[in-house]
């Protein structure tokens, strides 16, 4: 026993001497890391005392150049003062009237700051809008299959041979006396073979006296009793080819509303009439194609607008029997026959002689612009053309500080070029505007023409 309490005891020191060693290596070791520790924060302590003071360094200074600033101001202040009453002194004005005048010249600058930026914006407004308006215009005339060259009345009549005009004449005229008292249409036989020509203002009655004399003439048998029948037969014919025609139009526009029947009839009657060598009727039912894809465009109801355009020039079927302008009779025409107020408006502000109020209104009259200014839409005699490319030059030739005056592209654009010296840049959006009033007030044209005014400055210098 005691042995073993001997062995215990001889294992159990050493143990313990290691364990004070671990402890003390463990000790030394944490009171290394803690001087470690302190000289760190030593370290950072004294960078944050070297950086307050240098902040504190930096007030200071800051706090005199405020002061020195203070003090300069100070002096320009004196300095404004003096140079005000030397001013004064110099000019012999007092600080009122030269603050009037400063006054007077900063709203000049205003005024001419104001108008450039007003320029600017519509110029943006206007470059937006019409690349928009040009996008939907575009798409609806590429969607339109329409013909390209001008249709023209047909007012000659040929004949089978020579002979038959002698049976025309008839014994002593009576024939041809007959066939104009009858159809109210004059028939001039002249020394052309083979042709006879048919005159009248009315188209419609001078198509029914065409189909009369071709009536005749196939049959043969020509004297004053024949010339009534066969007139009779061709006005009814002609009455119901303008009711189809005028059926027709309305199937092609896709107008589903009711109309009446005289405004159908009336409407059918177009095909027999031309405007500037452009069959009407066709250019009803253009106009009402390219104002409905447009209205659709612009998510418009369609039915109001396609119906609006192919009656806008209904007054052109009364207007040589009703005294006043194709608008305001076609007007009156379609609310006496139960149209609504939106198509009635359209129809009479479509020439602009009454302000467009409704968006079928500026539809209907866009629609007519892009139909009558297409080319190979209408013509005009050289005459008026050439008289019409003089008159745009001359207009644009009588404003100050312009230079040159060109017409170009058939009379659709008028370029001045004006004197960089005489005319700034306010000047020359004046002068467009103004030339532009003057067009529209004066000339009649189809479609638009554009003015574009050029001011350009120019440096030259020779190398020798």
């Amino acid at each position: 026993m005691s042995i073993a309490t001997g062995t215990g005891s001889g294992t159990s020191l050493p143990a313990a001497l290691l364990l004070v060693g671990v402890l003390a290596a463990v000790m030394a070791a944490a009171w290394l890391m803690v001087r470690q520790r302190r000289a760190e924060l030593d370290r950072r302590e004294e960078r944050l005392t070297a950086e307050l003071r240098r902040l504190h360094s930096q007030e200071d200074e800051l706090a005199e150049r405020t002061a020195e600033s203070q003090r300069l101001r100070g002096e320009l202040d004196e300095l404004a003062a003096e140079q005000r009453r030397t001013l004064e002194r110099a000019a012999g004005l007092t600080a009122d009237q030269a603050r009037a005048e400063l006054v007077d010249a900063a709203r000049t600058e205003a005024d001419r700051e104001a108008a450039v930026v007003v320029r600017e914006i519509e110029r943006r407004a206007k470059a937006d809008g019409e690349q928009r308006a040009r996008e939907i215009i575009a798409s609806s005339i590429q969607r339109l299959a329409a013909e390209q060259t001008a249709d023209t009345a047909v007012s000659q009549f040929r004949l089978p041979n020579e002979d038959m005009k002698g049976r025309i004449i008839g014994r002593e005229g009576r024939n041809i006396r007959a066939f104009e008292a009858v159809t109210g249409v004059n028939l001039i036989v002249d020394d052309t073979p083979g042709v006879v020509q048919l005159s009248c203002f009315d188209p419609v009655r001078r198509e029914a006296a065409r189909l009369t004399l071709e009536s005749l003439v196939s049959d043969g048998r020509i004297h004053p009793a024949r010339i009534e029948e066969a007139y009779e037969r061709s006005r009814a014919e002609v009455e119901r080819l303008c009711v189809r025609a005028g059926e027709d139009a309305l199937l092609a526009v896709r107008v589903g509303g009711p109309m009446a029947p005289e405004l159908v009839l009336t409407l059918g009657t177009l095909r027999y009439r031309t405007s500037y060598g452009q069959n009407v009727l066709g250019h009803l039912t253009e106009s009402a194609h390219i104002a409905g894809m447009m209205a659709a465009e612009l998510g418009v109801d369609p039915e109001p607008v396609r119906r609006a355009a192919l009656l806008h020039d209904i007054g052109k079927a009364l207007s040589h029997r009703v005294p006043g302008g194709h608008a305001a009779i076609g007007a009156q025409f379609a609310r006496r026959h139960g149209e609504s107020e939106e198509v009635v408006h359209a129809i009479e502000a479509h020439h602009g002689e009454v302000e467009p109020r409704t968006v079928e209104a500026v539809l209907t009259q866009a629609a007519d612009a892009c139909s009558g200014g297409r080319p190979g839409a209408r013509k005009e005699s050289v005459e008026a053309y050439v008289r019409r490319l003089e008159r745009l030059e001359e207009i644009a030739r009588a404003h100050d500080g312009v230079a040159k005056v060109f017409a170009m592209q058939a009379g659709r654009e008028v370029r001045v070029m004006v004197q960089p010296d005489l005319v700034d840049d306010l000047r020359a959006q004046v002068i467009a505007r103004e030339v532009a009033k003057q067009v529209r007030e004066e000339l009649t044209y189809p479609g638009q023409i554009r003015i574009t005014v050029v001011r350009e400055s120019r440096a030259t210098e020779f190398a020798r």
